[in-house]
């Protein structure tokens, strides 16, 4: 029995009425409710043995198409171009990766910069995509705590440094400091202002680990634009391709990234209607809405017609499940 899954943001972020017709569907389907958060919709797709998170290894694997990733034994820990701007109460991380614009000249100009300094503490630092940076680390380095810089974005920087007064926690924060002065005095940052680009004037630090020994899912096919769940679906043995690419329909399960969605009206009159009448066609057989902050509603075929005591929805936000 085939499924189509969508993968979708968090339903306060698509506010307003669903179309009346959409609403009937939906408030016939099973509701569910899960945890809330990015990771753990993620996880409810994907199980990784062992049972962890690592970031950098898995955003690696797709990034590195040189075939420079090394092995399944490497450690890796993103070392993201990051946008740090003082205020009156110290410093706040306002930007990083993809969001500052960053081109391959940029990699060019500031690695060679950067690269002596990391060497000397006994890492590897390269960049094979322009906004996700990374370093090697060697075996038994010791890690303290590291922010994602998603959870990190806009509060205070001094709060998301490593804690501690261990070896480890004292070691990550000189480094950190000594690439701040790297690249404050870096003139890249003066060709990157008079073009209008954020200076990039810090690494941001996160997302350690190796690959998982396995990846296991359901899903024969995933369609994202993010490079981690990319990395989780080639591990699992997944078909991988774009949002809008097109390949004749599913066949088997697949999994659908429409997370950056904040158009209601892009789901409830444009995503939607399709996959509805595709599932009236016999074409799959569940159709399952996977929001981020742990929603999900399932419908079966036939089930928006044997179902018809269940009141319309008339909102996703707000709405139980």
């Amino acid at each position: 029995m085939a499924t189509i899954t969508l993968l979708l943001p968090e339903r306060a972020r698509l506010p307003g009425p669903l179309p009346a017709a959409i609403g009937r569907v939906l408030g016939r389907a099973d509701h569910d409710s899960g945890e809330a958060g990015a990771r753990a919709q993620l996880r409810r797709h994907f199980r990784l043995v062992p049972d962890q998170w690592p970031v950098a290894a898995l955003t690696r694997l797709v990034d590195d198409r040189g075939g420079g990733a090394g092995n399944a034994a490497d450690t890796w820990l993103r070392a993201d171009p990051a946008y740090v701007a003082p205020d009156l109460n110290g410093a706040r991380l306002l930007g990083w990766g993809d969001g500052l614009g960053l081109d391959h000249d940029d990699a060019r100009a500031f690695l060679p910069a950067l690269q002596p300094l990391f060497g000397d503490a006994g890492f590897q630092l390269d960049a094979p995509h322009p906004a996700r940076w990374y370093l090697r680390l060697p075996d038994g380095t010791k890690l303290p705590a590291l922010s994602g810089p998603d959870e990190a974005l806009g509060e205070d920087l001094f709060a998301a440094l490593p804690q501690g007064d261990d070896a480890a926690a004292r070691r990550w924060r000189a480094l950190i400091t000594e690439v701040q002065v790297v690249l404050h005095q870096h003139p890249r940052n003066r060709e990157r202002a008079a073009q209008g680009r954020p200076a990039i004037n810090a690494l941001w630090f996160w997302g350690a680990g190796r690959l998982p020994a396995s990846v296991q899912s359901r899903y024969l096919h995933v369609r994202s634009p993010d490079t981690l769940l990319q990395g989780l679906a080639r591990m699992a043995g997944a078909a991988v391709a774009a949002p809008d690419g097109g390949d004749g329909g599913p066949a088997g399960d697949s999994l659908v990234d429409m997370r950056r969605l904040r158009s209601l009206d892009l789901l409830g009159a444009q995503a939607l209607p399709p996959l509805l009448q595709a599932m009236a066609r016999r074409e799959f057989d569940v159709l399952q809405l996977d929001f981020e902050d742990g929603a999900c509603f399932r419908l079966h075929h036939g089930q928006r017609r044997w179902q018809f005591w269940r009141r319309p929805l008339p909102a996703l936000a707000g709405s139980n499940g």
